[in-house]
């Protein structure tokens, strides 16, 4: 595939490279293929450079923005194509080469959130372009340049629903060498710090010079000045060579040790909770079997009428049962059919020794 060989570009700029799918085998002219990008001798790439390729059948964007530490480093990238159909792959280097110029950093910077964007359609030349045409016409800066430009992703956004055609949306930062313009003051003015704390759009002037194109998010656009910003230089320590230096071998203490005995930590550990098991089983049978009130107890707490009229009740029920046990009568007519064919007398169900004690009391009367 066909990609410039070598980049030139200053730190704290926004280096963008489409990588075309234009590997192309056979007769198939709509291959599918898929892009691999990593730094010569790692697996991955440099932290400030990033990819992004939506399918197969889409073009691959390498885009990023380095900073004043990569000057004067040469990154070669390795680009692998892999053909999805065929199998073929291809292999490409690109050089960039990060050089250090006075024109940059550009002292006053803007970052937009631009809400109808996903990252890959923003860093089409034709569509930066635009925005950039739309800034310069509020801003009017002599230099201005894209520095950064992040998905909204990367800034813990949430990925949108599939549904009314929503985009992630996308974060640009640009940089230019005047002072900020008064249309984009307006949005630190009270009025609007209270609409945007109330989740409502500021009432920006210039909004109707992007709105055609893009739809900007105005409550989270930042300004910085960084001729008004301290910079903080932390002492870090020397992380050294990361190699501990030869003292010899090990000599474990052995010596110095002594020996402990764990005969007394056992008894404690076993004797312990079977005292606390012996005294809860002993309450616990002290109070199911010591305090039981017993018959005799029962009975003399109990009046003499309410035993007597105990004691006749049961008499009763015995008498009851010996007299039904002694009569040998038949089934109810109830039970029997009223007429016969044959005009004979039916004959008992049961036999006469059956035994009937274990029939209901008013089922066996007549």
């Amino acid at each position: 595939f066909h990609l410039v060989k070598r980049h030139f570009l200053p730190p704290e700029c926004a280096f963008i490279v489409h990588v075309p799918t234009s590997v192309r085998t056979g007769d198939s002219s709509n291959d599918p293929i898929t892009f691999n990008t990593n730094l010569m001798g790692y697996p991955d790439r440099p932290g400030w450079l990033r990819y992004i390729q939506r399918t197969s059948h889409s073009d691959g964007v390498l885009y990023g923005s380095p900073t004043a530490e990569h000057v004067g480093k040469a990154t070669i990238i390795e680009i692998t194509a892999y053909n999805r159909r065929t199998f073929e792959t291809a292999r490409h280097n690109l050089v960039i080469n990060i050089m250090s110029t006075e024109e940059y950093p550009l002292p006053y910077q803007a970052e937009f959130f631009i809400k109808n964007m996903n990252v890959e359609e923003m860093l089409a030349s034709e569509v930066l372009g635009d925005f950039l045409g739309a800034v310069k016409n509020v801003w009017q800066p002599e230099r201005l340049n894209a520095i950064n430009i992040t998905s909204a992703l990367d800034r813990g956004g949430r990925v949108p629903l599939p549904i009314n055609n929503l985009k992630e949306g996308v974060y640009v930062m640009v940089g230019a060498d005047v002072q900020f313009s008064s249309c984009l003051r307006e949005v630190e003015n009270p009025h609007n710090q209270l609409r945007c704390s109330q989740e409502m759009e500021p009432v920006i002037s210039c909004d109707k010079k992007f709105r055609a194109q893009f739809d900007i998010d105005w409550c989270k656009i930042n300004l910085v000045d960084i001729t008004k910003v301290v910079m903080i230089h932390s002492n870090r320590p020397d992380p050294g060579t990361g190699v501990l230096p030869d003292i010899g071998e090990y000599n474990p203490p052995s010596e110095s040790l002594k020996s402990r005995d764990f005969f007394a930590d056992f008894l404690i550990t076993l004797a312990v909770p079977s005292a606390v098991a012996m005294v809860l089983f002993t309450i616990l049978g002290y109070s199911m079997c010591c305090r039981r009130e017993g018959v005799d107890k029962r009975n003399m707490q109990t009046p003499d009428i309410q035993l007597v009229h105990h004691s006749s009740i049961q008499k009763s029920t015995k008498e009851l049962r010996s007299m039904s046990k002694n009569r040998e009568i038949s089934w109810p007519l109830s039970t029997l059919p009223v007429f016969s064919q044959s005009g004979e007398v039916v004959p008992p169900i049961h036999p006469d020794n059956y035994e009937t004690t274990s029939m209901p009391l008013m089922q066996t009367q007549m």
